[in-house]
């Protein structure tokens, strides 16, 4: 077994701007990225911890036209419905946002999680069986932090009906759906979310999410 390797002051200090600069990505160039590409970044989002070693994460690469129109059209539903939520200021400046780049990004992707996967042999899922979707989560985070530090955007999806998305994509119907990515090169990059941006948010301190007992 080899020696573990040491991570100086340098790295962490590039870390930390790995991590504040990986930002959610909405506009993208429509340039198409070299071959491999999105299969290499999850061989990478592979390496992610999952409960009992399950690996419950299922990625689904969707290059159809057809496919892609629907979920454009699944997307453009919920939006609509997520938009009439909304009252008066609100509504109107969600109207402004830019929620997904499924017309531009070259790349197109969707995470699920496979709950039945007897893979681990359940090992931490009898008391917190939602440890599987947590897993899928930390995969495709593990993902999204290894596209950007090849200079990549990635953009999450959500505002998507998950039952309509798994019949577009023809997957088994316990999948459960952890999101729809775009993936490709950025317009332009920023430190500061999006929706902070457009005054949506603001982002709060950790120390606001801390307790102590």
């Amino acid at each position: 077994m080899g020696s573990a390797p040491v991570f100086d002051a340098a790295f962490r200090q590039r870390l930390h701007d790995l991590l504040a600069w990986r930002r959610d990505v909405r506009r993208f160039k429509r340039d198409a990225l070299p071959a491999g590409t999105v299969e290499r970044l999850i061989e990478l989002g592979n390496l992610a911890p999952s409960v009992g070693l399950c690996q419950p994460w299922r990625f689904v690469i969707v290059d159809d036209p057809a496919r892609r129109a629907a979920v454009r059209q699944i997307f453009t539903d919920a939006n609509a419905a997520a938009l009439a939520a909304y009252d008066d200021e609100r509504a109107r400046l969600y109207a402004t946002l830019k929620l997904a780049g499924l017309d531009d990004a070259p790349v197109q992707f969707a995470c699920f999680a496979d709950r039945s996967t007897t893979q681990g042999g359940e090992l931490g899922r009898r008391t917190m069986p939602e440890m599987v979707e947590y897993s899928a989560v930390a995969a495709l985070h593990t993902l999204w932090l290894a596209a950007r530090a090849e200079g990549l955007g990635l953009g999450w999806v959500s505002i998507l009906d998950p039952a309509r998305l798994a019949t577009a994509l023809d997957v088994p119907p316990h999948w459960r759906l952890i999101g729809y990515l775009c993936l490709g090169c950025a317009e332009h990059d920023d430190e500061t979310p999006e929706l902070e941006r457009a005054g949506w948010e603001q982002r709060r301190p950790a120390s606001d999410f801390i307790l102590r007992r």
